[in-house]
């Protein structure tokens, strides 16, 4: 399956759901739309990158996933399994953070190959990626959105989008998990890059 998330892609998807959803055209003459969001072909790398920016801003991750890969020199799981937990410690990442890389890594040396999700649909990568201790579905629908480019998935946990959602539906408070799914209905099969938009539109509109 082809990355289906490019920036044409998104624009496309987002003047479709603007059709039909008021808020939504009105947000996009206010924030304007998304750029593209990719992490490169599906690899050991960017699932790594998953568990490193788990519950940090993107600046922070970014931050200390430098010092990791300075620390390993080459991204392969060789490297990450030969640093010691002081060393991945002094990068900054948290013992569980550690733990779970020595997981994956390990995953990936006895035969795990992240391309191979490729060929999976969204159900079956959601059911590989969270087999992996560590990554839980928010972190399967960054794969799934920012890997490989899926169109329809929709990261209904992620408190941004919430709060983004409440904002664009004028919301007294931020929905959860099932209200997100309702409400989210009539954006199929555009979930995606409604998401990518409700990030922008959280980080942008003037509130």
């Amino acid at each position: 399956m082809k990355f289906q998330l490019t920036t044409k892609d998104v624009r496309i998807a987002l003047d479709e759901v603007a059709k039909s959803d008021t808020d939504i055209r009105e947000a996009l003459k206010v924030v304007g739309y998304p750029v593209e969001r990719r992490s490169g072909a599906p690899s050991y790398e960017h699932l790594l990158r998953i568990i490193n920016g788990q519950q940090l801003s993107v600046k922070s991750a970014a931050a200390i996933f430098g010092r990791v890969e300075a620390a390993m020199g080459t991204v392969v799981p060789e490297n990450f399994l030969n640093k010691s937990d002081e060393e991945l410690r002094a990068c900054g990442l948290s013992r569980q953070k550690i733990e779970y890389g020595r997981i994956l890594s390990q995953a990936v040396l006895d035969g795990f190959k992240p391309k191979d999700l490729i060929k999976k649909s969204d159900e079956e990568v959601l059911e590989v990626i969270t087999a992996l201790k560590g990554f839980g579905r928010w972190s399967a629908e960054m794969f799934l959105m920012f890997s490989l480019g899926r169109p329809d998935v929709w990261p209904a946990g992620d408190l941004a989008v919430q709060e983004a959602v409440k904002r664009l539906k004028g919301l007294k408070v931020r929905p959860g998990p099932k209200k997100m799914d309702v409400i989210a209905e009539p954006w199929r099969p555009h979930r995606s890059a409604v998401a990518v938009f409700l990030w922008h539109f959280y980080s942008n509109a003037p509130f």
